[in-house]
């Protein structure tokens, strides 16, 4: 057994945070005898590492496969050995991360989660930050049975910063109870572009102010206090503020054209919230901001951009980058490099590199060398180990799997999660809501985009539903205008309604039918602004627990209490904090 890791986990189990505690910055461990405690413990761990293991600590790496013990191609292809298991002891990170996709394929069920990050855990002899990026809404990797919310922007349209702790609180113990102990969440952008292609409703609001309101009760949703299962360490994204962008940092490297005053008034509120709240880690953005860094360099590599962070801002928490295998940081030096650069402006965590003992030995070699100090790789190592150990994970990597199925998707956090929701809808025009007949006098068309969305909502409101998707054609158009020339009601859902000249055409050649129409834009509420339907609603979501409480807003189940979190541009515009309600 690692004698410094006994010693850690002795003092994590008999660690009480004192009352005056409950929400500290980890940043300062000299507020209290109990953050002494902290720094002791890490220190005596990080003493009993080689050069190699420390350098390891700061590495999350993404795994292919769903168990620990499953021989999976892409492993060998990535990592010169077959199972996930096999890659944390060859390579020892400090942290992995898990993957819905095909490219990884890490998740299947709370059961199977929660056997994995076991798995990982007893392979790896320093216990290991276990993340996702569980945001709820668009970004959302572990779904049913899992407990599912409608994201940031909805829950900004909620106005409920209680709602917004809440639903981080449930998100935080079920994936706690599957092994998960880093959430790469909240998204701490403020959406100050319409035509941001990659934030949007993963952004709260358009307002500093609020987005930072929402920032700050997540964060202490996610975390409570020190040392609690039921808590992950939250992840601030992306820093300084990928809001005000209008490409993707994962094909390009955006440009962000603020001054240092422009991002203090904008884009720092959220951040300097969540850092008041005790946040565990900070995500940089691979964005370019030529006024504050003129070098060009990605603010994950930027000297000048980080030092907003740790000096402007006063954070000494782990720095983690985003994916290193994005092209936004990849475009300026050779993947060798990268890991090098980032520690050099003040990064801890390294995320993703595409080959990670490429990275490793980069690093090392860079210490090797005098490049870079090994007192400079301890204080991350140092940050990387506190962080841990506020949650618990070094006195406690491991959950018990016959406790999973009843605490992900309680009965009580689907509740919470649906009332939650039931208060995002917003209705931002409207002339003949709620329905004056019920469902069951009422033949409902529910058309346009979202295969699943669309057949979610008809069996809601008892309709026929037909989808025409994204970029409807001229036969879909018309056969949905011949299908509502019968119907009562219908019901078209759009999504980035405004840059589909299509989307537009359908819901203008419904609306001269002569039937009601409700039009529903069920991502970005952008799409309000535009065509003459005279009802319109933004839902933020297009998940199942959004669709019903449409549903039930449009059957007058459901008075609408949300209001627009950002403000709509466009042929008929609308001010933040607008909505209709009866």
């Amino acid at each position: 057994m690692f004698r410094p890791l006994v010693a850690a986990a002795a003092v994590a189990a008999s660690f009480v945070v004192p009352p005056a505690a409950a929400a500290p910055t980890p940043a300062t461990p000299d507020q209290s005898a109990s953050a002494q405690q902290v720094r002791s413990a890490v220190t005596e761990l990080a003493e009993g590492l080689s050069l190699e293991e420390k350098v390891g600590q700061l590495f999350v790496t993404y795994l292919h496969g769903q168990a620990a013990d499953e021989v999976h191609p892409g492993n060998q292809r990535d990592f010169g050995v077959g199972t996930p298991a096999e890659v944390i002891a060859k390579y020892r990170p400090g942290g992995v991360v898990y993957f819905n996709n095909p490219s990884y394929d890490n998740i299947d069920t709370p059961q199977q989660i929660a056997r994995l990050s076991n798995g990982l855990q007893r392979a790896s002899r320093v216990p290991l930050a276990v993340a996702t990026d569980q945001e709820t809404g668009l970004v959302t990797r572990i779904g049913a049975p899992a407990t599912q919310f409608p994201g940031n922007m909805a829950l900004g349209a909620g106005r409920s910063t209680r709602d917004a702790e809440r639903a981080a609180a449930i998100t935080a113990s079920e994936l706690r109870a599957m092994g998960i102990n880093q959430n790469f969440a909240p998204d701490a952008d403020v959406n100050s572009n319409p035509a941001n292609p990659v934030i949007g409703v993963r952004s709260y609001s358009s307002d500093p102010a609020l987005a930072a309101e929402f920032t700050a009760a997540q964060v202490r949703g996610y975390q409570q206090r020190w040392l609690s299962r039921d808590s992950v360490s939250a992840t601030a994204k992306h820093f300084p503020g990928h809001g005000d962008t209008d490409e993707d940092s994962h094909t390009t490297l955006p440009v962000v054209d603020r001054t240092v005053e422009q991002w203090r008034a904008v884009d720092a509120p959220p951040f300097e919230a969540a850092i008041r709240a005790g946040i565990d880690s900070v995500m940089t953005a691979h964005i370019r901001l030529p006024r504050i860094d003129p070098s060009g360099e990605p603010a994950t590599l930027s000297k000048p951009a980080i030092d907003l962070l740790r000096n402007d801002l006063g954070y000494d928490g782990v720095v983690i980058t985003d994916s290193l295998a994005m092209a936004g940081v990849r475009k300026m030096h050779p993947d060798a490099e990268i890991p090098v650069l980032a520690l050099k402006a003040g990064v801890d965590q390294l995320l993703m590199p595409v080959d990670l003992g490429l990275a490793i030995d980069s690093v090392v070699a860079a210490v090797r060398s005098g490049e870079l100090t090994e007192k400079r790789i301890d204080q991350s190592v140092l940050r990387v180990l506190r962080m841990k150990f506020l949650r618990g994970t070094l006195g406690h990597p491991l959950v018990d799997e016959s406790r999973v199925d009843a605490s992900v998707g309680a009965p009580q956090n689907l509740a919470a999660a649906q009332a939650i929701t039931d208060r995002t809808i917003t209705v931002v025009r409207n002339e003949s809501l709620p329905l004056k007949t019920t469902l069951k006098t009422t033949s409902a068309l529910v058309t346009g985009w979202g295969e699943t969305t669309t057949r979610t909502l008809a069996g809601l409101l008892g309709g026929t539903a037909l989808p025409t998707g994204g970029t409807p054609t001229e036969a879909q158009i018309a056969e949905a205008v011949r299908a509502a020339a019968s119907a009562d009601l219908v019901v078209v859902l759009t999504n980035a309604l405004s840059k589909q000249p299509t989307q537009q055409a359908l819901l203008t050649r419904l609306l001269a039918v002569g039937k009601p129409v409700v039009a529903v834009a069920v991502q970005n509420p952008y799409d309000v602004a535009h065509t003459a339907a005279p009802n319109w609603l933004a839902t933020y979501s297009y998940g199942a627990g959004s669709m019903a409480a449409l549903a039930k807003v449009i059957t007058g189940e459901l008075k609408p209490s949300g209001r627009l979190p950002v403000a709509v541009p466009g042929p008929t515009p609308y001010p933040i904090g607008h909505g209709v309600t009866w």
